[in-house]
């Protein structure tokens, strides 16, 4: 399983990003990425990595507090793609951004990150 994050960039306060993790590889072969849950991580400078939202392979979602009614994570199965759409952004949302999906099994398998800055 591999898993590509992109979408991150440099925005000012109060703008929109839309952050994307294609899946792909022969991985899910045995478990197809339906049955995966897919979380958003991200990690500030000096900070440890942190659970910003998370999409089970059923429609459940949870985000962390400080992200709620901000944050939205969807996913589109067809596509072996999820997203996590950004708004009202923050300076303190800046972190590499990190996708990570776990299969039922509970192996877990991580992106490579995207860098999002948010500037005041």
């Amino acid at each position: 399983v591999q898993l590509q994050a992109s979408g991150g960039g440099s925005v000012q306060a109060g703008n929109s990003l839309r952050l994307s993790c294609a899946a792909s590889g022969s991985g899910f072969r045995r478990f197809g990425f339906n049955t995966f849950d897919i979380s958003w991580y991200r990690q500030a400078p000096g900070k440890r990595r942190e659970q910003v939202a998370i999409h089970s392979s059923g429609t459940y979602t949870q985000y962390e507090d400080s992200v709620k009614g901000r944050f939205i994570i969807t996913r589109d199965n067809g596509k072996k793609s999820a997203y996590l759409q950004m708004n009202s952004l923050k300076p303190e949302d800046t972190g590499v951004y990190y996708c990570m999906a776990r299969s039922p099994a509970h192996d877990d398998y991580w992106g490579q990150g995207t860098q999002v800055t948010v500037s005041s």
